[in-house]
């Protein structure tokens, strides 16, 4: 990566998405502060990473996909404002988490859970390897919002959504078994987000990130509107704790 390349990038991290930049903006706030062993369970392009590292933590981002990884290697090598050590990246399979023999803090799983067919089982991972009192951040669809009630149930795991989402009440159902207390929730992406974000990934994806560029930044002030809890939320989040 050159390094006018890196500079636009870091210019427009976490990337020309509304919902991607709303979750930066409020899940850090419920993270943990301090020298702490974070995973970031489907890093994407570690923009969650970044902001647990921010809060001092130590983290380490996985995702089956190896171009992805790569490409946050090459570009927090430069941008970011983080040692190495401090911020690392691997491919890894979410199912194998227990031969990292390693044990963690606070565990981040963000818009990744739905794509996973066997939610319960990483889910328990996620509980053997948390330290006591550990700490899940979990953040999926929300099933009952019309973007994503589409009645996928148990689609095949192929890099889609196997689900549409969840619940409140799914959320309870798959955590409390496996050994988790929510302690709190909050409901990310407004009816406004929505609107907004509906030229720009249209734009995005019929004719690239580039093109989306002006809509987007005139969205994005608009954006600050934005606030947690709305009547419909677009995403849900809980904090889980390991009990």
């Amino acid at each position: 990566m050159s390094w006018l390349d890196g500079a636009v990038k870091w210019a427009l991290f976490p990337g020309v998405d509304l919902h991607t930049r709303c979750k930066r903006r409020f899940l850090p706030r419920f993270m943990r502060e301090g020298p702490l062993e974070t995973l970031d369970a489907g890093c994407g392009n570690g923009a969650l990473s970044l902001a647990a590292c921010h809060k001092g933590n130590k983290v380490l981002g996985v995702t089956l996909d190896k171009d992805q990884i790569q490409r946050n290697r090459a570009f927090f090598s430069h941008w970011g404002g983080v040692a190495p050590e401090e911020l690392q990246f691997a491919v890894w399979n979410i199912y194998d988490l227990r031969k990292l023999n390693r044990k963690f803090d606070q565990i981040l799983c963000v818009e990744t859970l739905e794509h996973i067919t066997r939610d319960s089982e990483v889910v328990a991972i996620f509980h053997d390897i948390l330290k006591p009192g550990g700490i899940l951040h979990l953040c999926c669809p929300n099933a009952k919002h019309p973007e994503h009630n589409l009645g996928r149930v148990n689609d095949p795991e192929d890099g889609r959504h196997v689900r549409d989402g969840y619940t409140w009440e799914s959320y309870r159902a798959l955590l409390e078994p496996a050994g988790f207390r929510i302690e709190m929730r909050a409901g990310l992406g407004s009816s406004l987000l929505c609107a907004l974000d509906r030229p720009v990934r249209f734009i995005r994806n019929h004719f690239g990130a580039l093109a989306a560029i002006p809509v987007f930044l005139v969205a994005l002030p608009l954006t600050w509107m934005d606030h947690l809890n709305p009547a419909l939320p677009y995403s849900l989040y809980v904090k889980a704790i390991k009990v």
